[in-house]
């Protein structure tokens, strides 16, 4: 029997819609096929990126507790040639050197040369590295243990030793380490037998201090304590003579007998002496002032009333 027309058209409808449903079934199951691969990816990637994010995060961790231990570490350090070179000269502890990496020139191969010679440890390191640790390091810095303060008792008997009647500086509230230092490196080549710092509204003897000093600290003795005014009852007791360097005191500081055993006192920046500590001195000097500005630095003030001892003493 022949197919009829509406038949055969038939027919070609049901080819064409099964051929389409079978391609539409092919395009779910390729489909669902790619879903499932994507999804192990996925999971396979997932513990990949948690130890990526576990790991970004230990080394983070890392680097802050590396910062804290740089901060701890280098607390205490000596920066620039000079004041290596002297640390080095005074045979002081040095737990290691830092040098900047690359050609070297000048005196840092003689920094290098005793450093070995006295086999303390020497470390090349990046200038990022010398800057995370100091200023103005000239490409070296010595890690020295915490600064060894003093008794008063220790400066008396250094200048008993020597034979010399006391010379010690009363620093009253020098909060400028660059004074400080600057202070402690004249004394060193003026002879004072040691300083007087309070632990309260001062600085202490730091990097910027040893670096401003040019490896002074390293040869000057340097009492920290609790009071100034027990300090000062102290040296009296010892025989010392306390004198105050004050803007309104009556006598020239060259006018003043500076020999035999005294203790200066320098007061703070801007603001002189304690009312206080001015009380508990036994004399009071001057440096007269003939310009517009009416008072000096600090450093600057101790500079000439300690060379006005010495030439006194020669």
């Amino acid at each position: 029997m022949r197919e009829s027309f509406r038949d055969k058209q038939n027919r070609k409808a049901r080819i064409a819609r099964e051929k389409q449903e079978s391609f539409e079934e092919r395009r779910k199951q390729e489909r669902r096929k790619n879903e499932r691969r994507q999804e192990d990816r996925r999971k396979e990637k997932r513990p990949v990126e948690f130890e990526r994010r576990n790991g970004e995060r230990r080394i983070e961790e890392r680097r802050v507790e590396e910062r804290r231990e740089t901060d701890k570490t280098y607390e205490d350090v000596v920066a620039g040639r000079n004041a290596v070179m002297e640390l080095l000269k005074s045979s002081k502890d040095i737990n290691k050197i830092f040098v900047e990496k690359g050609e070297r020139h000048g005196s840092i191969n003689e920094i290098i040369a005793r450093a070995k010679e006295a086999r303390i440890v020497i470390v090349e390191v990046e200038k990022s590295k010398l800057n995370m640790m100091a200023e103005n390091h000239q490409g070296v810095v010595a890690v020295v243990p915490p600064f060894n303060y003093c008794e008063i008792e220790d400066i008396l008997d250094l200048a008993k030793e020597k034979g010399e009647d006391p010379f010690i500086l009363v620093l009253d509230g020098i909060e400028d380490p660059h004074n400080l230092g600057s202070i402690i490196r004249t004394a060193e080549t003026a002879g004072v037998h040691g300083i007087i710092i309070p632990k309260r509204r001062t600085v202490s003897v730091n990097a910027t201090v040893a670096k401003t000093s040019a490896g002074a600290t390293a040869y000057v003795k340097v009492a920290r304590v609790n009071n100034i005014n027990d300090s000062i009852r102290k040296l009296k007791d010892a025989g010392l003579w306390v004198i105050g360097t004050d803007g309104e005191a009556k006598t020239e500081y060259y006018n003043q007998d500076l020999k035999g055993p005294i203790a200066i006192i320098i007061g703070s920046e801007g603001f002189g002496m304690s009312k206080l500590v001015k009380e508990n001195a036994d004399i009071l000097i001057k440096i007269p002032m003939k310009g517009q500005i009416n008072s000096l630095n600090a450093s600057v003030s101790a500079g000439i009333v300690m060379y006005e001892v010495v030439k006194q003493r020669i």
